[in-house]
């Protein structure tokens, strides 16, 4: 499809949201799908700490950010449960645990830290006593728990067991596990270490680590591998290290490098993504083998930071919808999207002085929200027309209530979807995710509201449609999303 007509397409979706049981035929194909669901069939659990973020170690030189004084920050993470931040990225190499900060030494950044674009190694930073102790106010403030990771590539394991003594002294029942590395998997191309680095020596590497850590912190949990992808690094790090671990744990990233013209929209909407698809088998067997949960650490749309026009916009969050759903698919236990600063890809944008904003992927976990605490329940789709672009899913959310997603990443087509449930219900209520356009940065709306300062929401527009023999039918236009409650 070309752009011009790609953004006719999405102009007409902008109607159609405005109007979402008018179908305007002559603007837009209109094609139907079934959805039937089979709440006595439960599935994957979604945990109540299913969501959460990802953050660079760079922004702890700044003290003040993860802290009980930006609440402003905090305001956009409440919402989303008793969520997961995890701190590491590329910068966890380069940021060096500094117990005895020198009185004169000048004041650190306070300028946000985005996600590191991977183009030349980071600047090196310190991690301050005083970070820690903010950081674990943050997470008492918020109800969050954090995973914690630790400085393979430049750091030491005597540097590493006193940075974990200290967080793990400090963050208590709030911590998690610890990361040892970020991304190791890809030390021997970053210049961490020589060009002929594989498994074998990261293993090595890790229990030195390890070791040393126990040492000082006999009760402390790890996670990993947290590659950068999810290669037979997994399967044999859950082989030899199951006894050692408590989760699982890689990185995805749907796109990339940015600089490729190809990395767009419609390849990020797209029905076929090789790079999650090829590695669900070894996360399967991963944890089949090892009896250990497993959690997406670090993802987003494009690496190196994002790309702009395609990880800023609506499709993102739509994408981002899916992706949830493809874990809980694959058994995982929780998902974390890496952000920060004012990183293309990032959900939530804004510094303390400025306040934040919610960009449209941050929707997508608001949506998601709503079915925390809850579990997946069997459903069988027959997209019919609608085409592979077309996909939906069932679950109960935390009091039983039986709800649907439909997510329509189809510029072209507006679906009639018909509900089949076996379920004693009057009526089905239906709440939105929709922008004017797939390539908008700023109008997305959840149930008719956007999300405002401080994370504030108000749900404005639910619609209702009428359920007969437990069969209801519902229009999702092009390029939008619903949320469906069965009441």
């Amino acid at each position: 499809m070309n752009r011009r007509k790609f953004l006719r397409s999405t102009a007409a979706t902008a109607v159609l949201s405005a109007f979402p049981r008018v179908l305007r035929a002559d603007l837009i194909a209109s094609v139907s799908a079934r959805l039937t669901l089979q709440p006595n069939q439960p599935g994957q659990p979604i945990a109540k700490d299913f969501l959460g973020f990802s953050y660079e170690t760079a922004q702890l030189s700044d003290p003040e950010y993860f802290s009980t004084g930006n609440a402003a920050f905090a305001g956009f993470l409440r919402p989303l449960g008793q969520g997961v931040l995890r701190i590491g990225g590329n910068s966890s190499e380069y940021a060096f645990w500094t117990p005895h900060p020198a009185k004169n030494a000048s004041a650190q950044s306070s300028a946000p830290v985005g996600p590191d674009s991977g183009h030349k190694p980071p600047p090196s930073t310190q991690t301050t006593p005083e970070s820690i102790r903010n950081l674990r106010q943050f997470l008492d403030m918020i109800d969050w728990r954090a995973m914690y990771g630790l400085n393979l590539g430049k750091g030491t394991p005597a540097q590493a067991a006193e940075e974990a003594a200290f967080v793990s002294e400090t963050l208590g029942d709030r911590l998690i596990s610890f990361q040892i590395g970020n991304e190791a998997d890809l030390f021997h191309k970053n210049g961490l270490r020589s060009p002929d680095y594989d498994y074998a020596a990261f293993a090595g590497d890790w229990k030195t680590f390890r070791d040393a850590v126990k040492a000082r912190v006999p009760e402390a949990k790890f996670a990993g591998p947290d590659t950068a992808g999810t290669s037979d690094w997994l399967v044999r790090f859950a082989q030899q290290f199951d006894k050692d671990i408590v989760e699982l744990s890689t990185h995805y990233y749907a796109l990339g490098p940015a600089s490729n013209p190809a990395m767009n929209i419609e390849r990020l909407l797209g029905p076929e993504n090789p790079r999650w698809e090829s590695g669900v088998p070894r996360i399967r067997q991963a944890m089949a083998e090892s009896h250990l949960p497993y959690r997406l650490t670090e993802t987003n749309s494009c690496y190196g930071g994002g790309k702009p026009g395609v990880s800023n916009t609506f499709a993102s969050s739509l994408w981002a919808l899916d992706l949830m759903f493809q874990v809980l698919a694959v058994g995982g236990c929780g998902i974390n999207f890496h952000g920060g600063g004012y990183g293309w890809y990032a959900p939530i944008v804004g510094t303390l002085e400025n306040g934040f904003v919610a960009r449209p992927e941050y929707y997508a976990l608001l949506a998601m929200a709503q079915l925390l605490g809850g579990r997946m329940v069997e459903s069988q789709l027959d997209a019919g027309d609608a085409g592979p672009l077309f996909v939906a899913y069932a679950a109960q959310d935390a009091q039983g209530r039986l709800r649907a997603v439909a997510i329509n990443k189809d510029a072209e087509k507006n679906v009639r979807l018909k509900v089949q449930a076996n379920a004693s219900a009057e009526r089905i209520s239906l709440e939105r995710l929709i922008a004017p356009t797939l390539d908008d940065e700023q109008d997305t709306t959840f149930a008719g509201s956007p999300v405002g300062a401080e994370g504030s929401f108000r749900p404005s527009r639910v619609e209702h449609i009428s359920v007969s023999n437990g069969s209801a039918e519902c229009e999702i236009p092009a390029g939008s999303a619903a949320l469906l409650s069965w009441e």
